[in-house]
């Protein structure tokens, strides 16, 4: 097939269209003055539009695809063209929640989405040293916009997609009576209490506060253990290497541990708001089905996945938006 690229150079070098270029390429020498000027020059220019469409659509790749998929501007029919990658680190309370969203957004776009969790303050000392990720969602929107500062993430891509809570959580056995709140954990049975570390875990720091705010904090400090991230912490509670924990609602209402045990919200005023956050990183592989990852999350059918896991998405009701 001809390229749409015929025609005369203009004074700068460039190239200009000429319908009689166009015709010569199409047609034989003969027929060209009358493709140009006679019955032909209707069905010259709707094939020169045609081939221009074709070449747009084909520069438009399977990313534009999946970004116009997912914000609802065309129906998923049939399998989608593969995206490439979008590799996400992600806080450890969110593990459940990403996976489905993961899964969504894999099915809606073709694209595919690589998961690695830890703790939010690890992962942002991994970005400061060159960790290839494209998104960072953490526990603490603090990390991504302190990255954002350094020149890290990418300016104007950071939000807060969730709002976390902390619970009291205890195996199915324990005759521990959560109802009491926090203050349960005088109970001299209580002999491990499990927390994430407050040094780089933001669930661990909500922890920290609600037993300060709360006055056991010196009566329990002797008896916490910490796990490297919030998940870690929920192990070792799940496990009975801890009699109970101060876990991630998130992770309380999970399939891992919704059948294992029972909890009780600590109230919210004993902490700050958890606010969690997301960012589009500089160093990003795969900048564009990043970018698509990101738009699906601020999408009404996250939100539903975000609040099924006990987060609050800013925003919501404001918007109007329902759960379904």
């Amino acid at each position: 097939m001809f390229q749409p690229t015929l025609g005369r150079q203009n004074g700068n070098g460039g190239t200009g269209f000429s319908l009689c270029a166009f015709c010569q390429a199409a047609y034989n020498h003969s027929q060209a003055k009358a493709c140009a000027t006679g019955p032909l020059l209707a069905t010259t220019l709707i094939a020169f539009a045609f081939t221009l469409l074709v070449a747009r659509v084909a520069q438009a790749g399977p990313v534009a695809a999946a970004q116009n998929s997912l914000r609802g501007d065309a129906a998923v029919t049939g399998p989608q063209r593969p995206c490439g990658v979008v590799t996400i680190a992600t806080a450890a309370d969110l593990i459940y929640a990403m996976n489905e969203l993961i899964a969504q957004f894999e099915k809606a776009s073709g694209c595919k989405g690589r998961l690695s969790t830890g703790s939010s303050g690890n992962f942002s000392s991994q970005i400061e040293n060159g960790a290839p990720f494209d998104l960072f969602f953490s526990a603490d929107v603090d990390y991504p916009r302190k990255l954002e500062a350094e020149g890290l993430a990418v300016p104007g891509t950071v939000f807060v997609y969730g709002i976390g809570k902390i619970v009291l959580w205890v195996r199915n056995e324990s005759r521990l009576d959560v109802s009491k709140g926090v203050t349960a954990l005088r109970d001299p049975s209580v002999r491990k209490i499990a927390i994430a570390n407050p040094q780089h875990a933001p669930y661990g720091r909500a922890a920290e506060e609600a037993l300060r705010k709360s006055g056991v904090y010196d009566a329990v400090k002797d008896r916490l253990v910490l796990g490297e991230n919030i998940s870690q912490a929920a192990q070792f509670v799940e496990s009975g290497n801890a009699d109970a924990g101060i876990l991630a609602l998130s992770l309380a209402v999970s399939p891992g541990l919704k059948e294992q045990g029972r909890y009780s919200k600590i109230p919210e005023n004993l902490y700050a708001p958890i606010e969690q956050g997301a960012a589009l990183l500089r160093a990003s592989p795969n900048p564009q089905a990043a970018r698509a990852f990101l738009e699906f999350v601020k999408t009404p059918d996250a939100a539903a996945v975000l609040e099924r896991y006990g987060f609050t998405v800013p925003g919501l009701k404001e918007k109007g938006e329902k759960k379904p």
